[in-house]
């Protein structure tokens, strides 16, 4: 009887992973946990119109770039996706996806619900997982120990996370980022990514350079 063999069948599939979920819910700190333990991903970083908040790095938490800059990048269709979010723009570079894809490297992407919707119409075989609060008190205890909103913007988030929560139809997987067990959420992250490997079709990811 001849061997079957899944030689090389996945792991020449590179995947397209998409983090999102509400505002103040952990993205950045998942992230950078997941950095630290050395996952072997190809983490893309952001390029945003919002000014940089304390403690954060030009080019390791975001690109921070002039509207101008922004406006420049979508007319030369330098952005994968991009949206406005509470005022500001945010958008993924199309060239760093490109470039690890070709190389067969696993992308994680962080993006908010819009992004996950305009992703989803380019790359339907991207891995789209939602990170959720415990619970909406336990969402905006942690908005408001951020210091970086106003009242009114810690209102307005608050209930925009609401609603984000009504669009998990467009996501594959939820994982529950408690308070303090930040671990436990980067565990089932990873173990998703350990899963997808091992399917028996593989996902497939095809980007077309612009």
């Amino acid at each position: 009887m001849k061997k079957t063999s899944r030689k090389n069948t996945a792991e020449k599939r590179p995947l397209f992973i998409v983090l999102s979920g509400p505002s103040g819910i952990g993205k950045d700190a998942i992230l950078t946990r997941m950095k630290e333990s050395d996952y072997p991903l190809e983490y893309i970083t952001t390029v945003t119109t919002r000014p940089r908040r304390a403690k954060e790095r030009d080019n390791v938490d975001y690109h921070f770039v002039s509207v101008e800059n922004f406006q420049e990048m979508t007319a030369g269709n330098e952005l994968l996706e991009w949206a406005n979010v509470y005022g500001n723009w945010y958008g993924v570079p199309k060239r760093a996806v490109k470039q690890a894809l070709d190389k067969g490297q696993d992308i994680i992407v962080k993006v908010d619900i819009q992004g996950v919707a305009n992703i989803k119409k380019i790359l339907p075989q991207a891995i789209f997982i939602f990170l959720t609060p415990a619970s909406m008190e336990e969402l905006a205890i942690r908005l408001e120990q951020r210091q970086t909103e106003s009242p009114s913007d810690l209102a307005l988030r608050t209930k925009t996370a609401e609603k984000e929560l009504e669009q998990l139809h467009l996501f594959d997987y939820i994982v529950v980022n408690k308070q303090d067990e930040i671990d436990l959420a980067v565990s089932e992250i990873k173990a998703i990514i350990t899963a997808e490997k091992c399917r028996v079709t593989p996902r497939e990811i095809t980007l077309e350079a612009s």
